[in-house]
C-alpha cells in the first residue's frame, strides 16, 4: 500500500498561522455574503407597488404579417414589461393612460407606441438591418456583436440541439466553426473532448475552460474512477450536473483576444454559460416532459451459431472443444431499447425592481446497454433585485443537483478476455447463456458470461453538486459601477463497486498496487471524491464619450482556491455472495466471518489563483475599434521562480462600410478584424516545485520526484484575422477567420529509467504545437414569406496542427491484443500533427494468408486524428404553425485507429472458439497470422451525419384559457450516418493514455452510440 502526500504553497503565507487563517475568513465572508444578499432579496421583494391602469394586448408581426415569437414589449422609463408569445401576442397589465410601449426585437427596428385610451396595439416591426444590435456575452460582461473585435460564437436555446441532452456542450456539438466535440462513449454521462481550435498542449487538458454565471469551474471530472486491476473506468462528464434546459445562452470565446481576459486557464478557449432568468412583466409557468427511445444506431456484424461452426471449421478449430450446442445472440443479452424521461418546471417574472426565476429538473436515462444509465435531479434559482431606485442590485444564481450513476464493467484496457462488450462481441454464440439448474454457464478458462458480469456487478455512483454566486453591483456614477461576485462550487462524489464471488472470468479490483481477486472471494471498493472551489472577485467597469467617441474600461481582481480530497478502501474475502449481503456495507466483515481488507488510499490537494486584470475598448466614430487587455495571474501549483505569468492581448477593427469605396448597394455591413494575444495553460497537478513523498507498505517513505522550482505555465500565442459582412438586405450574413495559434513551454512529466532515486520529473518542454487554420460562418434567409421561411445555417472549419522544436519522440496510444504488450500506436513528433499514428504499412496477405508489410514491416508515420476540415448544415423551416429543423455534421480528412478489431477479429480468434465478424470469417486470413498494429486497422474517420432532426408544432389557444401556449415536438439524434469506417462509429476516443500521456480517435470496445427519437410536450401558463 502506497500514499502519497504533500504540502503545497499559498499566497500570504497564511498556512500554519495561529489564530483566524485566510481560508476561515473566506468561508465566513462568503457565507455572510450569500445569506444577506437572500435575506434582502426576500424581505425586499414585495416591497413594490405596481402602478394601476388597464390591461394592453395585441399582436407583434414582420414585415409579411406572420406573429413574432419572443419580442420584448416594455414600458418605457421602467423595467415592467412582457414578451409575445408563439404567435406573436403579448398582453401587459396595469398599464397607465401616459405610457409608451418600446417594442425590440433583433433584427429589426425598435419602436415606441403611445398607449392612449387604446386596450388593443398590434404593431408591425421593420427589418433592421443596419443596427447589428445582437448582444454576446464575453468575459466579465456582454458586447454588441457590431463591436466585437475578437472572434466569439453565441447561440441560444433556438439554435441548440435537440433531444437527449445530458450535458450543456451537448447543445452545440458540430453548430459552431472551430469548435470539435467528440464523446468518448455513448454511454449515459460519459466523459467528452472539447477541442477549440486544434489541441494545443501534449500533456495538460485540452478542454476548454467553462464559467456559467460568471464562475469558472474547476474542471476536473467530479465523478470517480475505478480500477478493476485489467482496466480503468473512464472518467465521467463534470458538467452533466447543469441541467441543459436551463441554459439561455452559450458564447464560445475562441481567440486569445477574447479568452486573453482569462489569462491562465484561456489557452484552450472559454465557453460561457449563461442561464435562463426572469424577466419584467407578467409572471410566466413552464412545464415540458418528453419522453425517449433509443437504441444501438450500429451492432458488430458477428456470426451466428451456424455461421460459426462453419468457420471454425474452416479455420482448422475443434469442434468438440467448442460446440456447446446453443445459439446465443450475445448481443442481444447485453443491448436493450433504452428510455428517457424528462421534466422540466419553470416559474418566473418580476416587476421594475425584483427578478426571479425558479426551476426543478428530473431526467432518468436508461443506456442502451443493460444496467447502464444516469438519474438527475436538480434545482435552480436566479433572482435580482434593486435598490435606491436602481443604483444597488444584489444578485443570487444558485444551482444544486443529485446525480446518481449506474456503472457497467466496461474499462479502456481490458485484455484478451474483454470488458463486458468485448466479452460480448468476441463470445462464442454456441455458449448458453446458463446451465440446465438455471446458474450463469461459467466453464472458466478465459470465457467471461456477458449475462454473468451484468448480474454480478454492482456499480452505483452518487454525486450531489452545488454551484453558487452571489453578487452586488453599484452603480456609483453614470457610466461607473462596481461589482463584487462571491462564488462557490462544491462536489462529493461517492462510488461502491462491488463484484459477486460467483463472477467467474478472472476478474479483479485494484487500488495503488493492491488487487484482489473476485472469483469465489468476491469484491468490493468504495471511492470518494471531494472538489470544492472558492471565488472572490471585484470589478469596476467605466463608460464614457469622448468627443463623440465611446470608452469601455474594466479593472478587476479575481482570487479562486481549490481544494480536492479523494479516499479509496478495498476489501475480499466476504464469506457470502451480494444476495445474502452488501459488500460495501460490510468492509469489516458481517456475521463473524473472517474477512481480508486489502487496505486503503487516500490524497489531498490544494492551490489558489489570484489574478488582477484589465480590458479597454475605444471606438472611433464607430468606425474603428480597438480592444486591448492584460491578465496577470499567480498559481500556486508553479514553482517560486514562476509564481506569476502576465497575458497581454491585443485587437482592433475596422468598419469598412462606412468607407465611401465599399458599394453601399452591396454590402449592409462590413468589418475587418485583427487579433494578437497571449494566453496560458495551468491544467496539471500541483505541487511539481515541491518534494513529494511515497510511503511504501513496510512504513518507510521515499522521495518520488525531482522538484522543479523553475516550473511555469504553458504558453499560447495566437494572431489572426477575420472579416465580418452582411448582404441582401441583411438575408445573407457570415463572418471569415484566419488563425495562428502556438503554444509553447510545454508541460510534461518525464519519467525515469528504473531503478533510480526518484521516479519522475515535470519539465518544460522545448519547441511548440502550431494550430493554423480558417473557419467560415454563413447564415441566409432563403425565404421570407409570411407563412413559410426557410433559414440556412453553415459553418466550416479547415485546420493543420503540427509539432516543431521538441527535439525527441514521445509514444503514446497503447493498443491492446494478444501479443501486443508495450505497444502503441501514436506518437508526438517534430514536423507531424500531434498524436500522429506510427505503425507498419499493411499491403495485405501473402499466399499463405499472412499479413505482407512495407519497407520491411518498419513503422512510419501514417496521419493524424484532426480531420482537416469539418462542416455542418442546419436547416430551419416555419410553415404555419409548424417549425421544423434539419442538422448536418461531417468531417473530412482525418484517421481513427480500430484497436477493437485489432484485438478481437482476427482468423486465429475464430480457430481458438471466439466470434468474429462476417468479413473476418470469409477472409483468406490464415488462422497463424498475428493481429500486428498497422494500417490494416487504421481508417478514415470521414462521415456525414444526420445529427438532429426536429418538428414541432404550436397550437393555437384562446385567451383565457387553461394556458398561453402550447406545443407538441417530435426530435430524432443521430439518425443517419455515411461513413466507410467498420467500427461501430468513426466520431470516438478511447482514453487510451501511456505515461499520463492523452491519445485521441482510438476505438477499443466503445459504449455504442445510440439512435434517439423523442417526443415532447412545452406548456405555458
Amino acid at each position: 500500500m502506497m500514499d502519497k502526500s504533500y504540502t503545497s504553497s499559498h499566497f500570504g503565507g497564511y498556512v500554519g498561522q495561529v489564530g483566524t487563517t485566510q481560508p476561515q475568513l473566506f468561508a465566513r465572508k462568503t457565507a455572510f455574503g450569500f445569506l444577506s444578499m437572500l435575506v434582502m432579496i426576500m424581505l425586499l421583494g414585495n416591497s413594490v407597488a405596481w402602478a394601476q391602469g388597464r390591461t394592453v394586448t395585441g399582436k407583434v408581426t414582420d414585415p409579411t404579417g406572420f406573429g413574432l415569437p419572443g419580442v420584448s414589449v416594455q414600458l418605457k422609463g421602467t423595467q415592467r414589461g412582457a414578451t409575445t408569445n408563439g404567435d406573436g401576442v403579448y398582453s401587459l397589465a396595469n398599464v397607465p393612460d401616459n405610457a409608451t410601449l418600446v417594442l425590440s426585437f433583433i433584427g429589426y427596428v425598435t419602436q415606441e407606441v403611445a398607449v392612449g385610451d387604446r386596450s388593443t396595439i398590434d404593431v408591425k416591426l421593420v427589418d433592421d438591418t443596419k443596427a447589428l444590435q445582437e448582444v454576446v456575452v464575453v468575459g466579465y460582461g456582454t458586447q454588441k456583436v457590431k463591436d466585437a473585435t475578437g472572434s466569439v460564437a453565441s447561440l441560444g436555446t433556438k439554435d441548440f440541439n435537440k433531444g437527449v441532452i445530458s450535458s450543456p456542450e451537448q447543445l452545440l456539438q458540430g453548430r459552431v466553426s472551430g469548435v470539435q466535440i467528440t464523446p468518448s462513449s455513448g454511454e449515459p454521462g460519459a466523459g467528452i473532448n472539447v477541442s477549440i481550435r486544434g489541441a494545443v498542449s501534449l500533456r495538460a487538458g485540452n478542454n476548454p475552460l467553462f464559467v456559467i454565471d460568471g464562475v469558472p469551474l474547476d474542471g476536473g471530472d467530479t465523478g470517480v474512477t475505478t480500477d478493476f486491476g485489467g482496466g480503468t473506468s473512464p472518467p465521467r462528464n463534470p458538467l452533466s450536473f447543469l441541467n441543459p434546459s436551463d441554459i439561455e445562452n452559450i458564447s464560445v470565446l475562441k481567440d486569445a483576444s477574447a479568452s486573453a481576459i482569462y489569462g491562465a486557464r484561456g489557452a484552450n478557449g472559454v465557453v460561457l454559460i449563461t442561464t435562463k432568468k426572469g424577466r419584467v412583466g407578467q409572471s410566466d409557468l413552464t412545464f415540458s416532459a418528453s419522453a425517449s427511445v433509443a437504441s444501438a444506431y450500429k451492432r458488430y456484424d458477428l456470426l451466428n451459431a451456424q455461421q460459426f461452426l462453419a468457420g471454425v471449421t474452416a479455420a482448422g478449430g475443434d469442434l468438440s472443444q467448442v460446440d456447446k450446442k446453443a445459439s446465443t445472440d450475445w448481443q442481444d443479452q447485453i443491448l436493450r431499447t433504452g428510455v428517457t424521461q424528462n421534466y422540466n418546471v419553470g416559474f418566473g417574472g418580476g416587476n421594475e425592481n425584483t427578478r426571479y426565476r425558479f426551476s426543478v429538473g428530473y431526467q432518468d436515462q436508461e443506456g442502451i446497454v443493460r444496467n447502464s444509465g444516469q438519474k438527475r435531479i436538480t434545482g435552480r434559482i436566479n433572482a435580482s433585485h434593486d435598490l435606491f431606485d436602481h443604483k444597488v442590485t444584489l444578485a443570487l444564481n444558485a444551482t444544486t443537483s443529485n446525480l446518481q450513476d449506474q456503472y457497467v464493467l466496461n474499462t479502456t484496457n481490458a485484455g484478451a478476455q474483454g470488458n463486458l462488450i468485448g466479452a460480448a462481441i468476441q463470445a462464442n454464440p454456441t455458449y448458453p447463456v446458463t446451465n440446465p439448474d438455471g446458474t450463469f454457464y461459467q466453464p472458466g478458462g478465459d470465457f467471461r458470461n456477458p449475462a454473468a458480469i451484468l448480474a454480478y456487478d454492482r456499480d452505483r455512483g452518487e454525486t450531489n453538486r452545488t454551484l453558487a454566486n452571489a453578487s452586488l453591483t453599484w452603480q456609483i456614477l453614470e457610466g461607473l459601477q462596481f461589482k463584487a461576485n462571491f462564488g462557490i462550487d462544491n462536489a462529493t462524489a461517492v462510488r461502491r463497486t462491488e463484484l459477486d464471488s460467483r463472477l467467474g472470468g478472472n476478474f479483479n479490483l485494484a487500488i495503488s498496487n493492491n488487487q484482489v481477486s473476485v472469483q469465489g472471494n468476491g469484491a468490493a471498493i468504495i471511492n470518494n471524491k471531494y472538489r470544492t472551489s472558492k471565488l472572490v472577485e471585484y470589478t469596476l467597469n467605466y463608460n464614457t464619450k469622448i468627443a463623440g467617441n465611446s470608452l469601455e474600461a474594466l479593472a478587476g481582481f479575481s482570487y479562486q482556491k481549490f481544494n480536492n480530497q479523494q479516499n479509496t478502501a478495498l476489501a475480499s474475502y466476504f464469506g457470502y455472495n451480494l444476495d445474502v449481503i452488501s459488500y460495501t456495507d460490510n468492509l469489516g466483515g458481517a456475521n463473524g466471518l473472517t474477512y481480508k481488507a486489502f487496505g486503503a488510499t487516500s490524497d489531498h490537494s490544494q492551490n489558489d489563483l489570484q489574478s488582477y486584470f484589465g480590458r479597454v475598448n475605444y471606438s472611433i466614430q464607430d468606425k474603428y475599434l480597438i480592444t486591448a487587455t492584460l491578465r496577470a495571474d499567480g498559481s500556486s501549483r508553479f514553482g517560486i521562480n514562476n509564481k506569476y505569468g502576465y497575458f497581454p492581448s491585443l485587437a482592433g477593427a475596422w468598419r469598412l462600410s462606412q468607407e465611401s469605396f465599399v458599394p453601399k448597394s452591396i454590402f449592409d455591413d462590413l468589418k475587418l478584424r485583427v487579433n494578437y494575444g497571449v494566453t496560458g495553460n495551468q491544467d496539471f497537478a500541483g505541487g511539481v516545485s515541491k518534494i513529494i513523498f511515497t510511503r511504501n507498505s513496510d512504513g518507510s517513505t521515499v522521495q518520488d520526484n525531482n522538484p522543479n522550482p523553475n516550473i511555469k505555465w504553458e504558453q499560447n500565442t495566437t494572431y489572426g484575422a477575420g472579416l465580418d459582412f452582411t448582404v441582401l438586405k441583411g438575408r445573407l450574413s457570415g463572418s471569415v477567420d484566419y488563425f495562428n495559434k502556438s503554444t509553447t513551454n510545454l508541460l510534461f512529466q518525464v519519467f525515469y529509467a528504473q531503478p533510480a532515486p526518484v521516479t519522475y520529473k515535470w519539465v518544460n518542454l522545448p519547441g511548440e504545437v502550431i494550430n493554423k487554420g480558417v473557419e467560415v460562418s454563413l447564415n441566409f434567409q432563403a425565404v421570407q414569406k409570411q407563412k413559410f421561411s426557410w433559414e440556412v445555417a453553415a459553418n466550416a472549419t479547415f485546420l493543420k496542427p503540427v509539432v516543431q522544436g521538441i527535439g525527441t519522440s514521445i509514444p503514446t496510444g497503447p493498443i491492446d491484443g494478444q501479443g501486443l504488450s508495450g505497444a502503441f500506436g501514436q506518437t508526438i513528433r517534430d514536423g507531424y500533427a500531434p498524436f500522429s499514428f506510427i505503425m507498419q504499412t499493411y499491403t495485405g496477405l501473402d499466399a499463405n494468408g499472412l499479413g505482407t508489410y512495407a519497407d520491411g514491416g518498419a513503422s512510419k508515420i501514417q496521419g493524424d486524428p484532426f480531420p482537416r476540415m469539418r462542416f455542418g448544415l442546419t436547416n430551419n423551416f416555419t410553415f404555419g404553425k409548424f417549425n421544423a429543423s434539419l442538422f448536418f455534421n461531417s468531417q473530412f480528412g482525418g484517421y481513427v485507429y480500430n484497436n477493437t478489431a485489432n484485438a478481437l477479429f482476427l482468423k486465429g480468434s475464430l480457430k481458438n472458439g471466439r466470434n468474429v465478424t462476417q468479413d473476418v470469417a470469409s477472409s483468406s486470413e490464415s488462422p497463424l497470422n498475428s493481429g500486428s498494429v498497422s494500417t490494416r486497422f487504421l481508417e478514415k474517420s470521414d462521415f456525414v451525419r444526420l445529427a438532429n432532426a426536429s418538428v414541432s408544432y404550436a397550437f393555437t389557444l384562446p385567451q383565457g384559457g387553461f394556458a398561453k401556449t402550447l406545443s407538441l415536438s417530435l426530435s430524432g439524434q443521430n439518425l443517419l450516418l455515411i461513413t466507410s469506417y467498420t467500427g461501430l462509429d468513426p466520431e470516438v476516443n478511447t482514453i487510451k493514455t501511456l505515461n499520463n500521456i492523452p491519445s485521441l480517435a482510438i476505438d477499443y470496445t466503445p459504449f455504442p452510440s445510440p439512435r434517439t427519437v423523442t417526443l415532447g410536450l412545452n406548456v405555458g401558463f
